[in-house]
């Protein structure tokens, strides 16, 4: 079983919701994040009780950032040539079979990640028994 190089404790800091201005009183602004670029605006401004804006402040750590639970780095394979740059690296990094593999491949891939020693996230996605 293939563990993580070094496991780091993740901490997701709070973040706030970053809703477009004025989303919320007309139904033709949409709610996804624009940067407000007027002149008067109070959000740009940032003024007590308006929405807040993103900024660097809100990100998370470096070292953890787009880990995954297990301490791993998502890495997408879609053939065995993609598996294969995984192998100095498989204490870092653990393969996702892309959606669009057949069901004939990942029997491939699976066989080739076990061989290197790879760790696969959806291994028993899209694997049928033989009967």
């Amino acid at each position: 079983m293939v563990t993580p190089a070094v496991k780091h404790t993740i901490v997701k800091k709070r973040t706030a919701t970053f809703k477009r201005h004025q989303s919320d009183r007309f139904n033709r602004v949409g709610e996804s994040w624009r940067k407000p670029k007027g002149i008067d605006s109070c959000v740009r401004r940032r003024f007590r009780g308006q929405a807040p804006m993103p900024k660097i402040g809100y990100g998370s750590n470096k070292k953890t950032r787009h880990m995954l639970p297990n301490g791993f780095q998502k890495f997408t394979v879609k053939n065995v040539a993609d598996l294969d740059m995984l192998l100095m690296h498989n204490r870092t990094f653990a393969a996702e079979v892309a959606h669009n593999v057949s069901a004939k491949k990942r029997v491939e891939l699976l066989e080739r990640a076990a061989q290197l020693n790879v760790k696969v996230i959806n291994a028993g996605a899209r694997l049928r028994s033989q009967e």
